[in-house]
C-alpha cells in the first residue's frame, strides 16, 4: 500500500513539473499563482510532498486545470485534452484513430508474422509454406497495395511515384494490422526505409529478415523471369550489392533473422517455425 501511494505521489509531481515548464512557469512564479510555498512545490513535483486535496486544487488552478485532470493524468488514463481532440474528430477521422491504435497497441489472438528483405530473399515462397504449417493465411502488402489502388505496382509508380506509393502502403499495413488476427504478410523490400512502417510491424509482429547473398538476390530475380534489372542498367549487380549493403542495418533490427542462402527454402521454413517456437509465439 505504501508502495502505490508513493508511486502515485511520485506520478502526480512529474505531471506538475511537466505542466508548469510547458507554462514555462518557474517555482516561485507557481507558488505566487498558487499560494502554496516554493519548498512545498518541490517536494511535490520531488513525489515527498503528501500535499492535500484543497492545496492541490490550487496549484491545479495556478496550471489551467484540475485536482481530477492532474489525477487522472498521474494514473496513467487520457488526458482531457486528449479527449477533447478525439471529441472534435469526424466518424471518418475517429475510424482512423482507431485503426492507427489498434495497429500500434493492439494484440491479436494468434500468430502474425512478417517477412522482410530485399526482393529475391524469397519472402512470397518461404511466407506461403511457413503459413501452411501455422494454418494461418498468407498476405503479400504488394497485392493489398494494388487491391487499393486499382492498379498494378508499376502503374502505380508510372501515374503516382514513389512517395505516394509509400504512403498508401503504408496506410494499408495500419488497416492490415488493425483487422488481421494472425497469418504471414510478405512485405516490399523497401518497407523498412518508411520508420512509421517499419515501427508498426515491429510493435504488432514477430518479424523475420529473410537474409541471402547479393548474388543469391540477384539469380533469383533473374530465375522468375524479370530482367528488368540487368536491361535497365549495366551496372546494376553491384547496384543491388550496394542497396543490400545499405539496408542490412535496417533488416537487422527484425526478431529472427534467417539465412536463406545457407537454408535453403525448406530449411528456412524449419529455422522461421523453431525460432518462433522458442519466443512462445506458436503456443500463445
Amino acid at each position: 500500500m505504501a508502495d502505490t501511494r508513493n508511486d502515485r505521489l511520485t506520478a502526480v509531481g512529474a505531471v506538475v513539473r511537466r505542466l508548469r515548464e510547458q507554462r514555462a512557469l518557474s517555482r516561485r512564479a507557481l507558488s505566487d499563482k498558487s499560494g502554496v510555498s516554493e519548498r512545498f512545490l518541490a517536494d511535490l513535483e520531488s513525489g515527498s510532498g503528501n500535499i492535500s486535496v484543497a492545496r492541490l486544487g490550487d496549484v491545479a488552478r495556478a496550471l489551467g486545470t484540475t485536482a481530477g485532470g492532474l489525477l487522472t493524468e498521474a494514473e496513467g488514463r487520457p488526458p482531457q485534452h486528449a479527449s477533447a481532440l478525439l471529441a472534435g474528430l469526424s466518424r471518418e477521422e475517429l475510424n482512423e484513430a482507431e485503426r492507427w491504435l489498434r495497429a500500434r497497441f493492439g494484440q491479436g489472438a494468434g500468430p502474425l508474422v512478417a517477412l522482410v528483405g530485399l526482393r529475391g530473399a524469397g519472402k512470397s515462397t518461404i511466407g506461403r509454406a511457413v503459413a501452411q504449417k501455422l494454418s494461418v493465411p498468407f498476405f503479400e502488402l504488394d497485392a493489398l497495395v494494388e487491391q487499393a489502388a486499382g492498379l498494378s505496382l508499376p502503374g502505380i509508380f508510372s501515374l503516382h511515384g514513389e512517395a505516394y506509393y509509400r504512403r498508401l502502403a503504408r496506410e494499408v499495413l495500419t488497416r492490415f494490422l488493425a483487422e488481421t488476427e494472425a497469418g504471414v504478410l510478405a512485405t516490399g523490400g523497401g518497407l523498412v526505409l518508411d520508420r512509421e512502417a517499419w515501427k508498426l510491424l515491429q510493435k504488432r509482429c514477430r518479424t523475420v529478415w529473410l537474409q541471402a547473398s547479393a548474388e543469391d538476390h540477384w539469380q533469383r530475380v533473374l530465375a522468375q523471369g524479370d530482367e528488368r534489372p540487368s536491361a535497365a542498367s549495366p551496372h546494376a549487380r553491384d547496384e543491388l550489392r550496394a542497396l543490400l549493403k545499405a539496408r542490412e542495418p535496417l533488416y537487422a533490427q527484425a526478431e529472427v533473422a534467417v539465412d536463406t542462402s545457407r537454408t535453403g527454402v525448406a530449411g528456412a521454413m524449419r529455422e522461421i517455425l523453431k525460432q518462433l517456437d522458442s519466443r512462445r509465439v506458436l503456443t500463445g
